[in-house]
């Protein structure tokens, strides 16, 4: 299995509207792909904002291009999640799961 990384950073303000966005749209769309196994959301509070982690499981990368097309390691955000967030990462990291 293959665990797809990706970070960025939200004002206190705005990481419960994030938080929405992820649990109301982009988790549900994630579901309706085959080979994808779970989402998890991180955060820590850092000052005035939020570090936030978002990790998804997937069984092969084949299932990864299936969303991610046609750039495995592009970052999918919709515009609606970048206007909530003070910065992105524009690429992201995939990982073997090798213990679980």
């Amino acid at each position: 299995m293959i665990a797809r990384v990706w970070s960025a950073r939200a004002s206190s303000q705005n990481l419960e509207a994030y938080k929405s966005h992820l649990s109301g749209k982009v988790f549900p769309e994630l579901r309706s792909i085959r080979g994808f196994v779970r989402a998890e959301l991180f955060t820590r509070a850092t000052g005035k904002e939020f570090e936030i982690v978002v990790t998804t499981v997937w069984t092969d990368l084949g299932s990864i291009d299936a969303f991610a097309h046609p750039d495995r390691e592009a970052a999918v955000v919709a515009a609606e999640a970048a206007a909530l967030l003070t910065h992105y990462d524009r690429r992201v990291r995939h990982y073997e799961i090798s213990l679980t």
